[in-house]
């Protein structure tokens, strides 16, 4: 049986956070509390049947936030979750939407089951009747309440909701965008699956280009170079990896619950995610050193750490074990605050949680104004773009003589595709939040860290928008 203390932490972490940060900040006592608390908690429970008898499942959809509509977050499906979890992550959403400037209130969802029990028919069972609670409820819709992907779930569990959403509101005009990472058949948008871990190494990337910052750890400005270990090789790790290696660096280190690998010289993430395909673990990979103990492999040599699976994987108990200077959290809430404070006096860096994994909410955020404008990115403007760019160009080959090579020229003349637009606008985003984050906390050096600084941005543009929207006087 699970412990009542470790089920009630998760948030109490959270709001722990928001008090360090909320001292920096001039707002009013009760208008910080309204910006805490958790707006709506929705549990309920529904049977399916299983064999000849029947099953009662626990679920959840939390809204923490109203002050931007509608509210955002994804649905865990999990044995593991439960009431707490679901209010920690629906917060942590409402920062990390604000943070990165996503008009967009705080949710999450959660179905305690284990996916490896059912069959594809009685989860699609259990999601459609999820998604019919919802509905009955009022917890789903556009301008509502639009859930995404999250652990235990993805494109096929998303398509479901949106069928479900979509056959019981008819003729509804916006229907599809109910919800976010859906499958391109059904009007999701390219670049949504990686968008997590494309975030999460253009966070790093990002810190490691600061040279100041980087010259008080002990590191050189850069990626290049830099040794990296990730946690989970799922969506958000495999992706992170992928695209930090693609950045310069090598990854080092793999973990995942059967175990780790580790090899000073790089691992190739594609070849140990084909390994553990064929294999069923990431055990027995050719030329690495392996761990029975998926922690251990956390504590080898490395600059970064990317810890990209739960919550509360770093603790005062083990966080001095850790060699790399940086913490990427690719997962939510896996450092809890008591080991961040050792680890900053330790002279490490932490890249939060609600910055460094807010890529997934950022590309959910297009593919819901997709939803809304109904015509893909990039559909009218590409083709114009392209035969502008070529008549350029043949004019300035006819005024000089001189001809450009054919190579040369397709990447000068193309127009943006879809994935290109997206990604763009993921790595402004992710540019423009790193800074100010860090802004703030050159302007309040007593913030001490960037996720307290995170916090106090947060913090002061949601206090705005409850103003502004005459919900506080």
């Amino acid at each position: 049986m699970a412990n009542l203390a470790d089920e009630t932490k998760f948030f109490a972490d959270v709001c722990k956070n928001f008090d360090s940060a909320a001292q920096f900040t001039n707002h009013p006592e009760g208008l910080l509390n309204q910006i805490k608390a958790c707006n709506s908690v929705y549990r309920f429970q529904f049977p399916i049947r299983r064999g000849n008898g029947f099953e009662v499942i626990d679920a959840w959809r939390v809204e923490h936030s109203h002050h931007m509509s509608p509210t955002k977050g994804g649905i865990r499906y999990s044995d593991m979750v439960n009431e707490d979890e679901v209010m920690a992550l629906a917060a942590l959403m409402t920062y990390k939407c604000a943070i990165v400037n996503v008009p967009f209130g705080g949710a999450k969802g959660g179905i305690k089951i284990n996916t490896k029990n059912y069959s594809v028919a009685e989860l699609e069972t259990i999601t459609r009747r999820y998604t019919t609670e919802l509905i009955k409820k009022n917890f789903i819709g556009p301008a509502v309440d639009v859930p995404a992907p999250d652990y235990g779930s993805g494109e096929r569990e998303m398509s479901w909701i949106a069928d479900t959403y979509m056959t019981m509101n008819p003729g509804q005009l916006d229907a599809l965008g109910c919800v976010t990472g859906k499958p391109i058949a059904l009007h999701g948008i390219r670049g949504r699956k990686e968008a997590t871990g494309r975030g999460v190494a253009y966070a790093v990337r990002e810190c490691v280009d600061v040279a100041e910052d980087m010259q008080k750890i002990g590191l050189t400005a850069g990626l290049n170079g830099k040794r990296v270990i990730v946690q989970g090789l799922g969506n958000v790790g495999y992706h992170s990896a992928k695209f930090l290696a693609e950045f310069g660096a090598t990854i080092v280190g793999l973990c995942e619950y059967e175990g780790a690998i580790y090899n000073a010289n790089g691992l190739n993430v594609d070849e140990v995610f084909a390994h553990r395909k064929n294999t069923g673990s990431i055990l027995g990979f050719p030329g690495a050193k392996e761990f029975k103990n998926s922690m251990e492999g956390l504590e080898q040599e490395c600059d970064i750490l990317v810890p990209a699976a739960l919550e509360n994987q770093f603790t005062e108990h083990n966080i001095r074990n850790i060699k790399a200077k940086i913490i990427a959290e690719g997962a939510n809430g896996p450092t809890t605050p008591e080991a961040e404070a050792i680890f900053t006096e330790m002279g490490g860096i932490i890249i939060p949680d609600m910055y460094c994994n807010a890529g997934g909410v950022t590309v959910s955020y297009f593919e819901w104004l997709k939803n809304l404008s109904h015509v893909a990115f990039g559909r009218m403007e590409n083709r114009y773009a392209a035969n502008s760019n070529a008549n350029l160009i043949n004019t300035l080959e006819n005024l000089t003589g001189k001809t450009i090579l054919p190579e040369h020229r397709l990447m000068i003349v193309k127009g943006a595709s879809e994935i290109e637009l997206v990604n763009s606008g993921l790595e402004d985003t992710m540019i423009h939040s790193y800074h100010e984050i860090r802004e703030t906390l050159k302007q309040k050096p007593a913030t001490q860290t960037l996720r307290t600084a995170a916090f106090v941005n947060s913090i002061d543009k949601i206090a705005v928008s409850y103003m502004n929207l005459g919900v506080w006087p």
